[in-house]
């Protein structure tokens, strides 16, 4: 998974990454030069007392030098560009590829595992494309071109790179093949403090109103620490490699030294070519050692590459057609004939042939009790969950055939949850409307019965609106979210329990002021309310995911007992009939 995203979204850097390994390999042939003429200065200059010759090599290690320290800045820049655009790249696919799931995906991943994706996880494997552009290119051109240069220098010394490479190779490597499935598991753990995390702060009011601060509190110290030992138990692994690659570096440096003597002293070999030699074997040693590091972060950002790529292979349950319908009469009408939902693996559907007409102009509202599937049955319109049979459509033409962008257009939804953006009152007005002048938002406001509060706020429109909406009460976010579809002018409107947070006084205003700017469009109410509803053309009583009475308010009293029964526990006797 790691090599194919890495081999995805890396393809548009192909000319920069050219420049790295370039740049790296010019500078590393000048770092391995290096050790050569130091030795060639102690051979041929100091031996000798040839001070000209010292000077004249000097100035050239000088060169060299500056060439290597030149080819590492520029290969570091390059590798640091590079490796921001994959972040930023990636972080865009998984946005687009999270906004085109359907509810259904969006639940089956959760946003504290979606955050931490396209964020944790994307910085993990960001940082090793960094770090490979820096080290691991470098490392491998090193270790080869450090044996050669070793074989130049002396042969009867090379045995003991044939034992301190791989001696420290594999005991480098058991260590990281222990490591994986804790960076895995570690993953895993930082999902879950993002989940309590986040709803803790999403809930603060309920955990406060229950006084269950200690449970929470006992709850996010389990996760915190979970991930914490976790984390502890991978850092014990990380540490033992630091040590061990020292220990094989300083016993390879004794060894080069005892033995180079003995050659010395035989003259077989020169003080400055020993000198050269263990240069190079620290070289190789070195450029292990990098590896190493590489190896350290390769394993976990493996896990993560694994957790993106199952976001960005994942297709939407709501798929876009193929040759989309991209223009339909202005009409608003909505029609869903002989309607099915059945969630994947359910053992019943909630949903079982719904059909109903909502027409320009009428108000067609659906009641039931909790669970009747009221909302999924809303949900359908938008295509936030598609039908498993029969049709639902918009304006004659199905909406699995509809593009998504003329679907959306032609549909204000206010969602049983209604939820503000942060920003002010007039950016989240304008989310249905983006040209709206300010005069339209006041309007749509005074018929949400939202004008009179926003008014008393100091910036007036421009006041501030938290993340959520969690500065304003429930009935003003209600009647926000409501203002919001208003500006957008839609011609099918969908209020999906839209009214529960208003008291019956404001109630009865808001829809009394809905009328004149809903006339021409169809609108569908799902409320808990009978009063909510009374005056409604078109009442669908739902009961266990199926429709089982029809008609107005009058008509349901006598022919439908279900709908009798929710009127009797709501209203009083003193109600007409």
């Amino acid at each position: 998974m790691l090599t194919r995203l890495l081999r995805t979204h890396l393809r548009p850097y192909t000319g920069a990454l050219t420049a790295v390994v370039l740049l790296q390999l010019v500078g590393t042939i000048a770092s391995l030069y290096l050790p050569s003429l130091n030795a060639d200065i102690i051979d041929q200059g100091i031996v000798r007392g040839d001070t000209g010759y010292i000077l004249r090599t000097g100035g050239w290690m000088l060169l060299v030098s500056g060439l290597q320290i030149a080819c590492s800045i520029v290969a570091v820049y390059l590798g640091a560009r590079v490796a921001m655009g994959f972040g930023r790249d990636v972080r865009s696919f998984i946005f687009h590829r999270v906004l085109s799931f359907s509810t259904r995906e969006v639940a089956q991943f959760g946003a504290p595992s979606l955050i931490t994706r396209n964020t944790n996880d994307v910085q993990q494997v960001q940082m090793l494309v960094l770090m490979s552009c820096t080290m691991l290119v470098a490392a491998p051109i090193m270790c080869v071109g450090g044996v050669i240069m070793a074989l130049r220098e002396d042969v009867g010394l090379s045995w003991l790179m044939l034992v301190s490479v791989p001696v420290l190779a594999l005991a480098i490597g058991s260590i990281v093949r222990r490591m994986v499935p804790q960076f895995r598991l570690m993953q895993t753990r930082i999902d879950v403090v993002n989940r309590v995390l986040r709803e803790q702060i999403t809930g603060i009011r309920v955990v406060r109103a229950f006084v269950r601060e200690p449970y929470e509190t006992e709850r996010f110290d389990t996760a915190n620490a979970e991930l914490t030992a976790t984390a502890l138990r991978t850092g014990r692994l990380m540490a033992l490699i630091f040590p061990i690659v020292m220990l094989v570096l300083n016993l390879s440096s004794v060894a080069v030294l005892w033995f180079g003597a003995g050659r010395i002293d035989a003259g077989e070999i020169q003080v400055g070519a020993l000198t050269a030699f263990l240069s190079y074997l620290m070289q190789i040693l070195m450029s292990v050692m990098m590896a190493t590091f590489m190896t350290m972060m390769v394993p976990r950002a493996a896990v993560c590459a694994e957790r993106i790529v199952e976001v960005l292979d994942t297709e939407s349950s709501v798929a876009p057609p193929q040759e989309p319908v991209t223009e339909v009469g202005l009409r608003g009408d909505l029609e869903l004939t002989g309607v099915r939902f059945q969630y994947p693996g359910a053992a019943a559907p909630v949903l079982r042939d719904i059909s109903f007409h909502a027409e320009a102009g009428r108000t067609t509202a659906i009641i039931g009790s909790t669970g009747a599937g009221k909302t999924t049955l809303l949900s359908l319109v938008p295509r936030l969950f598609d039908a498993t049979a029969g049709s639902v459509r918009v304006d004659g033409v199905d909406v699995r055939d509809l593009d998504p962008d003329l679907l959306w257009s032609r549909i204000g939804l206010v969602p049983q949850r209604p939820y503000l953006f942060s920003g002010t009152v007039a950016s989240n007005l304008r989310y249905g409307n983006p040209d709206a002048t300010d005069e339209e938002l006041w309007v749509a406001l005074e018929v949400a019965q939202a004008r009179d509060f926003v008014e008393a706020m100091p910036e007036g429109l421009d006041a501030p609106i938290a993340q959520g909406g969690t500065n304003v009460s429930g009935g003003q976010r209600q009647r926000l979210a409501i203002a919001r579809a208003l500006v957008r002018r839609p011609e099918i409107y969908l209020f999906d329990d839209s009214f529960s947070a208003l008291d019956l006084g404001t109630d009865a205003r808001l829809r009394a002021a809905l009328r004149p700017i809903t006339a021409d469009a169809a609108v569908v109410i799902v409320a808990q309310r009978v009063s909510t509803i009374m005056d409604a053309d078109q009442i669908l009583v739902l009961d266990d995911g199926a429709i089982v009475g029809r008609g107005r308010h009058d008509e349901l009293l006598d022919t439908c007992p279900t709908y009798a029964e929710i009127v009797a526990s709501q209203l009083s006797s003193a109600v007409p009939a």
